[in-house]
């Protein structure tokens, strides 16, 4: 799901933004090749509902095209799981804090922060680090414009996110 993806890169250059380092896996391997905090993220469960009637927002006029367009929207529901490691167990604070200040306050304007949790710093054995797992409950907003022709619509974009 391609809106998924979207979320996921979303936090990451979010929180690489803030100076967190992110990254979309966290294979151990590559643990220790980093300074100070490193944070794994993914996108959990998700669910989808309609915007509007079947997805239908209304019409906006294209100022480039110098028409009319169509817009769809859809909404998911979902868990942003956060995964911060660091040799030092105050690296590892710092970059929880990091990320709770962007996860609660600095994603882009499609993602609506809800809960967020975190667990206990624990050591894990296997990478040899500190880590401390958090889960972000929120909803991630995105909207469609029809072509030109009314035919088809272009991809789903999350709202907010500036693209080529």
């Amino acid at each position: 799901m391609r809106e998924l993806t979207q979320v996921r890169d979303a936090v990451i250059s979010a929180l690489d933004h803030a100076g967190l380092q992110a990254l979309a896996a966290f294979p151990a391997e590559r643990a220790k090749r980093y300074e100070g905090a490193v944070a794994a993220v993914a996108v959990g469960a998700a669910e989808g509902r309609t915007m509007g009637f079947c997805n239908y927002l209304g019409e906006v006029y294209d100022r480039a095209a110098g028409a009319w367009r169509e817009v769809y929207g859809k909404q998911l529901e979902g868990d942003i799981t956060v995964e911060v490691r660091a040799e030092r167990a105050a690296d590892c604070e710092r970059g929880c804090e990091t990320a709770s200040d962007v996860l609660l306050g600095g994603l882009p304007e499609g993602i609506r922060p809800g809960e967020l949790r975190w667990e206990a710093l624990t050591w894990e054995k296997a990478a040899g680090m500190f880590l401390r797992r958090g889960v972000l409950r929120c909803g991630a907003v995105f909207t469609a414009q029809a072509q030109e022709d009314g035919a088809a619509f272009l991809d789903f974009i999350l709202k907010g996110v500036i693209t080529d």
